[in-house]
């Protein structure tokens, strides 16, 4: 008998085969923590993913990571990615311009910075006007504002009904519970969490007209505006609307309960993976395959 994980496998494989055979492939997004690097580490050079993400490259593969990570400065992707950054900077296979073919869109589908050689942290910011879908730039601030109150209140219960040892963390597109140090929440609590923030913000009103994302990010909840759909779908339009037939998105979180993921496969073609090195095995399947095709 098949085990799920045993299943979750071979439909990785099937999806690279008809991406090698089909597609052809020409942008690929990873989700961060899990999947890239171990949850809450950093992709550091001796990191086996970064030569993998070169070949991709190398190849005129564009390639962006879609993270759930909030950040609005380059310093601090710099810090998650440096190892990736460095490489990418320093490599000789992958011409200036293929350098450029590398995104990073954080927040879910929030900011967006691409790499630049000549930046302090080896990205640029790239403003909202180039590769933000229709339907986002008709958000309202007073409707994210609105959805942001919604959630941190829905948090704010689910911490005293559980007495979590935790602290709320607002930031301008997601609001979320996190841990106080020292402290480790256990994976009921992040799920009940989870589950009571997205209902409540479902059955409010800005919730019904406004995206969102209430996901368990492992050893916290976070309430972020907007999802990775449109995440990877903004990765499409940048480069010039690359169709979901020729898109892979790889990440950890698929189940249609607080993984964040989930809805990448409504524009794209997917991979779940469990660990960073199944990403190294999912991408030496692919280069493998194609080599030969």
């Amino acid at each position: 008998m098949q085990s799920f994980n045993d299943i979750r496998l071979i439909l990785n494989t099937a999806q690279i085969m008809s991406l090698v055979k089909g597609g052809p492939l020409q942008l690929v997004t990873f989700d961060g923590d899990v999947t890239l690097y171990d949850d809450g580490a950093s992709l550091i050079p001796s990191n086996q993913v970064i030569s993998r993400i070169l070949a991709l490259m190398s190849r005129g593969i564009r390639v962006g990571v879609v993270t759930a990570a909030g950040y609005e400065e380059a310093k601090r992707y710099n810090d998650r990615l440096h190892g990736l950054l460095e490489a990418i900077n320093s490599s000789e296979a992958i011409t200036p311009e293929q350098k450029r073919n590398f995104i990073v869109l954080g927040g879910e589908a929030n900011f967006m910075f691409q790499f630049n050689s000549s930046a302090p942290h080896l990205l640029e910011s790239i403003p909202k006007e180039i590769w933000a879908l229709d339907e986002m730039r008709a958000w309202k601030d007073e409707d994210i504002t609105e959805l942001l109150d919604i959630a941190e209140a829905a948090l704010n219960d689910s911490v005293e009904a559980m007495r979590l040892n935790a602290d709320i963390i607002r930031k301008s597109r997601a609001v979320g519970v996190v841990p106080k140090p020292g402290t480790k929440f256990f994976r009921e609590q992040l799920e009940e969490t989870v589950l009571a923030a997205q209902k409540v913000v479902e059955l409010s009103d800005v919730g019904r007209r406004l995206p969102f994302c209430a996901f368990n990010g492992g050893n916290d909840v976070f309430v972020d505006i907007g999802d990775k759909r449109l995440g990877v779908a903004c990765c499409q339009r940048l480069f010039g609307d690359i169709q979901g037939i020729n898109t892979l998105h790889v990440g950890d979180q698929f189940l249609s309960v607080s993984g964040n993921d989930f809805k990448t496969r409504m524009v794209c073609t997917t991979c779940w993976v469990a660990s960073p090195a199944e990403t190294v095995d999912i991408l030496d399947e692919f280069l493998e395959l194609a080599a030969t095709a």
